[in-house]
């Protein structure tokens, strides 16, 4: 069965937009996006529209190229102070002429829901998963959504990147599930044995359509939160083709994990409105 991500998503904002009503503020959410790239624009007007959509006031933070670390630095203290802000995030990648950890660690870490600034890392890692990486929350909301009896099961993770395979790794083992994980260093027999016995499968490489049918066992669990450029566009780590017949449950890419993903944002933002 092809997982909709769709539907996963508008079920979660559903139920944002409904708390949000009940809040005696409007929460402001801001995505701080530095230059011109089309992508990034694109993806920041899409979040700009769902916020709004669920009762979110979206404060729009554009800078040019040309800015410093120093100004962005002024300018992110502001958006820190804006009244009623409940989440900001820097829209990445930025610059290579900007220090990205001294941006990303300037988002007040009350309000930074992506996790990307040292003390929110810290915070999640310390065990206050309630706000956290949006993509690594995204794969266990799917996984949710499913029902499945997880206890017990062989349950493997390909990567350890800051933004899915690690936290996704964290919130699997925080609940008393065993994980296998594979990264660069894991020898290829084990990385083919782990893969052909894996009950479920979270992949986050971003090499294109890499795991293929003749990989997996019949009835396998996979969610493809891994995103790379192919030749008809965005593709996910998963060769949906030939994997489709064999798993029980896959996410397609696009419209599996993304969709999840830009609703766990907002579900974020609506925590931090609560505390507030």
């Amino acid at each position: 069965m092809i997982i909709d991500g769709r539907k996963i998503r508008d079920e979660i904002l559903q139920n944002v937009a409904k708390e949000i009503k009940k809040l005696s503020f409007v929460p402001v959410f801001s995505d701080i996006l530095v230059g011109s790239d089309p992508v990034s624009a694109q993806y920041v007007r899409m979040k700009a529209r769902t916020a709004e959509s669920v009762g979110i006031r979206f404060h729009s933070a554009d800078f040019p190229s040309t800015i410093t670390t120093t100004e962005l630095l002024n300018e992110i203290e502001k958006i820190n102070n804006i009244s009623n802000i409940c989440g900001a995030i820097v829209q990445l990648p930025i610059p290579e002429s900007l220090d990205k950890i001294q941006i990303l660690n300037a988002i007040d870490s009350s309000i930074d829901v992506d996790s990307l600034g040292a003390s929110a890392s810290l915070k999640f890692y310390g065990g206050d998963v309630s706000v956290g990486y949006p993509t690594a929350l995204a794969c266990m909301a799917i996984l949710d959504s499913l029902h499945l009896d997880l206890k017990g099961k062989k349950i493997v993770v390909i990567g350890q990147g800051q933004l899915v395979g690690k936290p996704v790794t964290f919130l699997l083992e925080s609940r008393g599930l065993k994980v296998d994980v594979i990264t660069r260093k894991t020898e290829e027999k084990n990385k083919k044995d782990l893969m052909k016995n894996a009950d479920v499968i979270i992949s986050a490489t971003g090499q294109g359509k890499f795991i293929t049918g003749d990989m997996i066992k019949k009835g396998v669990v996979i969610i493809d939160a891994g995103t790379s450029e192919g030749s008809g566009g965005i593709v996910g780590d998963v060769d949906l083709d030939t994997v489709a017949p064999i798993a029980s449950y896959v996410s397609p890419v696009p419209g599996g994990v993304g969709p999840v993903t830009v609703a766990m944002l907002l579900s974020n933002v609506l925590i931090v409105a609560k505390r507030k």
